[in-house]
């Protein structure tokens, strides 16, 4: 029987190892994506201004935190507390996020993205992956969609839509009046609007938490592509436990110098 060296050993080592993690996003995801981004964020802090002008719920949102202008001004020019100004910041956002909805979701069908990033995915592996990231066992890599990751980008799209909608029968009633009997009348769409909207903040918070835990997922967004270093297979986990029927890297490399 022939014998191992140590170098042999390494050099297969170094042949198993898997190439270097790579997260990329095509220009049409990342334009898409902050336009998205941005239009969001208006039509929260404009939509915010509207609410507290005819409250659906026994609260108001801080005026500091809301879209419209400053509402001493307002009221002395116009009479207004700069609900005009924030109705103008929610269409022309409106118009943007439907476009912009739009060309990503054709994009991603066409392209093969949603099919190749965000499918399959079912009850089984989101429970599963759910339960590692509450244990923060939730392992991460580059350019992969875990389970929660999918039913939360499947989800948050389905919310924009649901927004889109609800808006449109909020804002023509009269000429979308079908539309509006999809949501029990005019005030239960408001409620739907409402609900949509403490829905795509809750995603957002959980979003900027992931992107502020692993930033390269920023810069792929930014720049299109970031590399990180590969997963080694057959080396040993923390725990030093080796894969069934796997041995490690470090074990071969003993065996062959003893």
């Amino acid at each position: 029987m022939s014998e191992t060296t140590a170098p042999e050993v390494l050099d297969h080592a170094v042949a198993l190892d898997p190439a270097p993690e790579v997260l990329e996003h095509a220009w049409p995801v990342r334009l898409t994506h902050w336009l998205m981004a941005a239009s969001i964020v208006i039509m929260i802090g404009s939509g915010w201004r509207i609410y507290n002008a005819s409250p659906i719920f026994p609260f108001r949102f801080p005026d500091a935190f809301t879209l419209g202008g400053d509402i001493n001004v307002a009221l002395t020019w116009h009479n207004d507390p700069g609900v005009a100004s924030a109705i103008a910041w929610h269409f022309a956002a409106m118009w943007l996020l439907a476009l912009s909805y739009v060309l990503f979701v054709a994009w991603g069908a066409l392209s093969g993205h949603f099919r190749r990033d965000l499918l399959p995915v079912g009850p089984t592996s989101f429970l599963r992956d759910f339960i590692a990231a509450a244990r923060f066992k939730l392992e991460h890599h580059l350019g992969e969609y875990n389970a929660v990751q999918k039913v939360f980008y499947w989800g948050v799209l389905a919310l924009v839509l649901l927004m889109l909608v609800s808006g449109i029968a909020i804002w023509k009633p009269v000429q979308t009046f079908p539309l509006e009997l999809l949501f029990g009348g005019f005030q239960s769409a408001r409620i739907v609007h409402f609900l949509g909207m403490a829905g795509i903040c809750g995603f957002l918070l959980v979003h900027i938490a992931l992107v502020a835990l692993v930033p390269k997922t920023f810069v792929a967004m930014v720049t299109g592509r970031v590399t990180g270093p590969a997963h080694i297979t057959g080396h040993a986990p923390p725990g030093g436990d080796v894969p069934p029927g796997g041995t490690s890297i470090e074990t071969q490399t003993r065996e062959a110098q003893s």
